[in-house]
């Protein structure tokens, strides 16, 4: 039986606008959309979502291995505040399911200024039993070891949880240490899997 509700927090409980960021910074949606792989898929951002280096650290980084777009990446470390997108209509559904017994967690690859900025005025956040953010613990998924840290944490057993993630790897990681999981691949599908519950 399902008593416990975890989620990841980017494309699950809140959506991002980082091509279009990019593109208020003065990109082209093309450059917008190349830059996005470039930060995103570079291990620097791994780095910053493990809280092992400094936002400033990481820039410094970036702008030694892609001087031309350093200015860019630095504007778009500093400024995590125009990233993310609310989702009221799932936030709303995370409440009522808190009201009907279930409890509710949060696990979530995350740098420190990035999660505080993106869940400063989140009313989910207010609903949270527990939460292991990566930066804290320096650890991040799919690896094991953040899994299992929060079922320690929490003194929960796996086969009594349900995580949701956007990302496969993720949902096969917490598979791996007995934890049920669903990908998340849109705001839709999120809400219908919830009504569900």
């Amino acid at each position: 039986m399902i008593k416990n509700l975890i989620f990841d927090l980017g494309d699950v409980l809140m959506e991002y606008r980082a091509t279009e960021m990019l593109m208020d910074y003065g990109l082209s949606r093309e450059e917008a959309l190349a830059l996005d792989d470039l930060m995103f898929y570079d291990p620097l951002w791994a780095i910053l979502d493990k809280g092992t280096m400094t936002n400033e650290e990481v820039i410094a980084g970036y702008a030694k291995k892609y001087p031309k777009h350093a200015n860019a990446i630095g504007w778009f470390i500093r400024h995590g505040e125009y990233m993310h997108v609310p989702r009221p209509k799932v936030w709303k559904r995370v409440h009522e399911l808190k009201e009907k017994g279930y409890r509710i967690y949060l696990l979530s690859n995350y740098s420190k200024d990035f999660f505080q900025k993106h869940t400063k005025d989140a009313s989910f956040m207010r609903d949270l039993d527990g939460a292991v953010v990566s930066y804290q613990i320096h650890e991040t998924k799919p690896d094991a070891a953040i899994y299992e840290y929060l079922l320690e944490k929490y003194q929960l057993n796996p086969a009594e949880c349900l995580f949701f993630d956007d990302r496969t790897e993720n949902v096969e990681g917490a598979v791996n240490v007995g934890i049920a999981a669903k990908r998340v691949i849109s705001q839709e599908q999120l809400l219908e899997m919830l009504a569900k519950l």
